[in-house]
């Protein structure tokens, strides 16, 4: 259990170890899209199309945001 809640922490956790909102979010659009998408393929529960694409964006966008950040300069540090 303690290697789990581990991998959940990192993976919600910023390149400096703090908790990221934005990772967060994209995990929980995912959870949600992935959902919808699953109802609607086996259950026949249909999710209205635009809603589906919203998420499907909020994801696109949120993992685009994060790959940028790896490779945005780092902000340089007063070492005194």
């Amino acid at each position: 259990m303690n290697k789990v809640l581990s991998y959940l922490h990192d993976l919600i956790s910023d390149s400096d170890g703090s908790p990221s909102t934005k990772r967060l979010i994209l995990i929980l659009s995912t959870l949600l899209m992935a959902t919808g998408y699953i109802a609607n393929l086996f259950w026949k529960y249909t999710v209205e199309e635009f809603m589906f694409n919203s998420v499907m964006y909020i994801v696109i966008g949120g993992m685009g945001f994060t790959g940028m950040e790896k490779f945005a300069p780092k902000p340089p540090t007063d070492k005194k």
